[in-house]
């Protein structure tokens, strides 16, 4: 008899997991205005037609590419999306470009994808998935917050 694929978790992961996978509003998902400043190379910015904005650089982004690929090195690296991989120990690193799209396309009405200058291009940012790692203060708080009931 095995136990694969049984998993223990404290109640503080289980609410935290349970937080992270919430129902968000249609609204909350749903852009208003979409901003992709390809030219000043800075990034990717999204008003939502709740009234919440959020911004990510295209580094961060390259780093949260939620492609099937990416999701599992990230996972073998145990970093989430967006933490850059570390950096080799060499005496002299080599220099590498900063992260920066070619160019930047619609997905249908749900999501935007990148083709950047690496030659990745797997990665489909859906609107959920952008909202659910959105990088400004309010949010990165509300996911810092611990959650569960004090001792």
């Amino acid at each position: 008899m095995t136990h694969e694929g049984i998993r223990f978790a404290s109640r503080e992961q289980q609410q935290r997991e349970s937080a992270e996978n919430r129902p968000l509003s249609r609204i909350a998902v749903t852009p208003d205005k979409v901003r992709v400043l390809l030219t000043e190379g800075k990034g990717l910015e999204i008003d939502w037609k709740d009234g919440h904005r959020s911004a990510w650089s295209f580094a961060w982004l390259r780093e949260a590419c939620p492609c099937a690929t990416c999701i599992e090195q990230r996972a073998q690296e145990g970093r989430k999306p967006g933490q850059p991989k570390p950096k080799p120990t060499n005496l002299l690193p080599m220099y590498t470009a900063p992260a920066k799209p070619k160019s930047a396309q619609a997905v249908g009405r749900y999501a935007i994808q990148f083709n950047w200058l690496d030659g990745h291009s797997g990665g489909i940012y859906s609107w959920e998935y952008l909202r659910r790692v959105c990088q400004c203060g309010e949010c990165t708080f509300e996911s810092a917050e611990p959650s569960g009931t004090p001792n």
